[in-house]
């Protein structure tokens, strides 16, 4: 299990390319070193009494204090609840694990409700293991790799795309007190090509996995280049002996341990989403192991976060559920997400606040967002142009901020890339109010949409609305 959790834990460090989403401009919660909420920071605009209070969540977690609590993100449509989320999320780094579900996921997998919920709350605790391992560290002297007479020419110090196989070499390394020849093998000779390490670079060799990892450029060979690239990084040559015993950290999920240990191909199954319902024997075998590790010293809990949005699409079941799981010694914080007002819980005729059975609510600590202002919208629409990359006139976002006044917000958002496209049509380069009052005119909000519903109900199939119905009615319809 132990190599399969490495492999899992190295295959994290391939670089991500994150499209642009609704809330991909949110870097942070916008807070200061006094947790006080900036009026704009990291992304984040308005609603600083709501980010406060998150600000004091996140400091509690970071504690590891709050541990099985649950937090209720409560609210207007419209009103930052997920940005408040994604930005907690983003301000306890990458280490910390956070699980996003929507209530009305549960409703469409292939496995009971309990399950997925289970599988979601494991999959926001995470484990970090400790081990020791055999390193070779040190700066690269002289690196030759010679292939046999029919394979190709010999090549020193450069990378290639052939295969390793019948390839040798010799690596020279080097610290401050010591040098050393290596011999090389075919499987190291393709870690060194594909980092593309080169005489003067400083290396770290795993001698138990055979990983290279390039930690930069000795900064004594820094004169030796006239020019380098923006991200090159210069590191001093290390001290003492060569080989050295150190600490690695490998950060997984319980979740990730309970699919590599259910099945044979369970390190597939994760990247497949196959998991399917695990049982409860593995569970219970997979945390009697970890619990005999920290009492080793060789992993500790991380207590992450699951958010839960569109909590009111839970029913009666899940609700009970949740009770029973916020109160196990390694749950992780919860924090749900809900727009309803005082609605039907499902699975039963009874009516509650968010939709949410009354024992349940006595466990929230609940954080309440405010419609924005107009100013706020304005900023708002600002930073998303520019996420956006969408040239805009100040009129044009003045106008967007009136329709985002008057219709919603979410609504003024979607009109910046239509009109941009509009603008591209017209062959400008600079959206104007034209192209918003032509998206403004093709596309209707929803008080638009209602009322012309209103007006030709009756062409409709299935018209049941009775006549007489004004339009503050229709919008609850």
């Amino acid at each position: 299990m132990a190599a399969e959790l490495k492999k899992l834990s190295e295959s994290r460090d391939l670089t991500r390319i994150e499209r642009i989403g609704a809330h991909s401009h949110i870097r942070g919660l916008g807070l200061d070193s006094s947790l006080e909420a900036r009026a704009v920071s990291e992304g984040m605009v308005g609603q600083q009494p709501a980010r406060k209070a998150a600000g004091l969540i996140l400091q509690l977690i970071k504690e590891g204090k709050i541990a099985g609590r649950a937090v209720l993100l409560a609210g207007q449509p419209g009103t930052g609840k997920t940005a408040i989320a994604m930005g907690l999320a983003k301000s306890l780094g990458e280490e910390t694990p956070f699980a996003t579900l929507s209530g009305s996921e549960l409703f469409s997998l292939e496995m009971s409700k309990t399950e997925a919920l289970t599988q979601a709350f494991r999959r926001a605790i995470g484990v970090r293991i400790k081990e020791e391992a055999e390193i070779i560290e040190g700066e690269v002297v002289e690196i030759t790799i010679d292939r046999p007479v029919g394979v190709g020419a010999s090549a020193s110090g450069s990378s290639s795309s052939a295969s390793a196989g019948g390839k040798t070499g010799k690596l020279t390394l080097k610290t401050t007190d010591m040098e050393t020849l290596y011999e090389l093998g075919g499987k190291m000779i393709e870690a060194l090509t594909k980092e593309k390490v080169q005489s003067g670079d400083v290396i770290a060799l795993d001698k138990a996995s055979g990983k290279v990892t390039k930690l930069g450029r000795s900064i004594g060979r820094s004169r030796d280049y006239d020019a380098v690239g923006p991200h090159t990084k210069f590191v001093r040559c290390p001290e003492g002996e060569l080989q050295k015993r150190k600490e690695v950290v490998h950060c997984v999920t319980l979740h990730e341990i309970d699919v590599i240990n259910s099945r044979t191909q369970g390190f597939l199954a994760l990247f497949t989403g196959d998991t399917g319902e695990i049982r409860a024997e593995v569970r219970e075998q997979i945390d009697t192991k970890v619990a005999e590790w920290r009492e080793e010293g060789k992993a500790d809990i991380v207590p992450g976060v699951l958010f839960i949005d569109e909590v009111h699409m839970l029913d009666i079941e899940c609700f009970s559920f949740l009770n029973r799981a916020l109160e196990n010694e390694m749950a992780p914080i919860l924090v749900i997400a809900t727009n309803r007002g005082i609605t039907t819980i499902r699975g039963t005729n009874y009516r509650s606040p968010h939709g949410i059975p009354a024992d349940f609510l006595d466990r929230l600590l609940i954080i309440s967002t405010q419609p924005y202002t107009e100013e706020e919208i304005h900023k708002i629409i600002e930073i998303r142009c520019d996420e956006e990359e969408v040239e805009m006139s100040k009129d044009s976002k003045v106008l967007l901020t009136k329709i985002g006044t008057e219709t919603s917000l979410r609504y003024a958002i979607h009109l910046i890339t239509v009109a941009a496209l509009a603008c591209q049509k017209r062959r400008g380069k600079v959206v104007e109010m034209e192209d918003i009052s032509r998206v403004y005119s093709l596309f209707l909000d929803v008080k638009r949409s209602t009322q012309y519903l209103m007006e030709f109900q009756s062409q409709y199939m299935f018209s049941e609305v009775p006549g007489g119905v004004d339009e503050e009615d229709a919008m609850h319809l």
